[in-house]
């Protein structure tokens, strides 16, 4: 298992570089820079200011130059210092981290708990009330717009309502409240968002978890389970659904960059200080530091989620390790 686990963590190096070249290149390569945007409201700035501004921020030099200067840095984790307020890029990200991990954990957990239950129970009742049920609601959520979603629900419980805040990670008094109170507050501030975050996938893994299952129920050990006598709930369970999980975990995997990219989305709607309006606003202001900063933290944990999704192959079947072993 380490040998299979060092493996996949050394193919995540050339593929970070590469991510970070590809990104460098777009970003100069997009109309617009953070000289024009800073200077565009102002129309006494003089060119030499323009040049002045240029040669500040290192923009004079060549791209290749540029981006191996920012490589070197990278290679001692620092991503130099944001051109909007001079902030070392690092220390604003690491106060959004948290914030925007805890909500795509709290979605992916949501997910998994009923997602996946969802599926199963569609997949051993099909045809039933319950499975035409649930096949009218993935075709609701595949088909509604995250941001119209959002929008929607911010009208219904806030607005409409109001039972629910619809901005913001913590009410303004927050710090006069006790632990407990805090923790509630946070809670409600967290509904709409990890709620949003979540619908579509819940849609997306229960259709995959009933097509998984429904394709094991039919083969022939689970024929022979059942003809041993064997209780239904074991032969789901301890059968049917171990072997139905290969696809589910590959969706799960593909789904995590999905869900660090969509924060981009719901916290700017939701106005929430994590990665994803930290990314808006840099992108606006053309801020290259903090752009790249935010991409390359949103591309190693999609890529750490893909790492356990590996490992949990490797865990549900065991021929993964033999055949990394050969």
């Amino acid at each position: 298992m380490l040998i299979y686990i060092s493996k996949r963590l050394l193919l995540m190096v050339p593929l970070i570089f590469g991510i970070t070249l590809i990104t460098f290149i777009v970003i100069h390569l997009a109309p617009g820079g953070p000289v024009e945007v800073q200077t565009e409201m102002s129309l006494k700035t003089s060119a030499q200011a323009r040049e002045n501004l240029k040669r500040l921020y290192g923009l004079d030099k060549p791209v290749h130059i540029q981006y191996l200067e920012w490589l070197k840095r990278f290679a001692m984790l620092d991503f130099g210092k944001s051109f909007v307020d001079g902030r070392r890029v690092t220390d604003k990200i690491l106060e959004r981290v948290p914030i925007t991990l805890i909500i795509n954990v709290l979605s992916l957990l949501l997910i998994l708990l009923i997602a996946i239950p969802l599926g199963v129970i569609s997949a051993t009742r099909q045809y039933s009330v319950f499975d035409k049920v649930s096949t009218v609601f993935v075709f609701v959520g595949y088909s509604t717009p995250t941001f119209w979603l959002a929008l929607l629900l911010m009208l219904l419980f806030g607005v409409y309502w109001g039972v629910l805040p619809i901005s913001g990670f913590e009410s303004i008094d927050v710090s006069g409240m006790n632990r407990l109170e805090r923790l509630m507050d946070w809670g409600r501030h967290l509904i709409l968002p990890v709620g949003v975050s979540a619908f579509g996938g819940i849609a997306g893994i229960s259709r995959y978890t009933r097509s998984s299952m429904l394709e094991v129920i039919k083969q022939d050990y689970i024929r022979t389970a059942r003809a041993k006598g064997l209780p239904e709930s074991e032969v789901i369970m301890r059968h049917a659904f171990r072997n139905a999980l290969m696809p589910i975990v590959t969706i799960l995997g593909l789904s995590i960059p999905g869900l660090i990219g969509g924060g981009v989305i719901f916290e700017t709607i939701f106005a929430i200080p994590g990665m994803g309006q930290l990314f808006y606003s840099s992108t606006m202001s053309r801020d290259y530091p903090t752009i790249m900063g935010v991409l390359v933290i949103g591309a190693v944990l999609t890529l750490i989620g893909n790492l356990v999704a590996d490992i949990s192959y490797a865990l549900i079947d065991p021929r993964i390790r033999v055949r990394d072993k050969g």
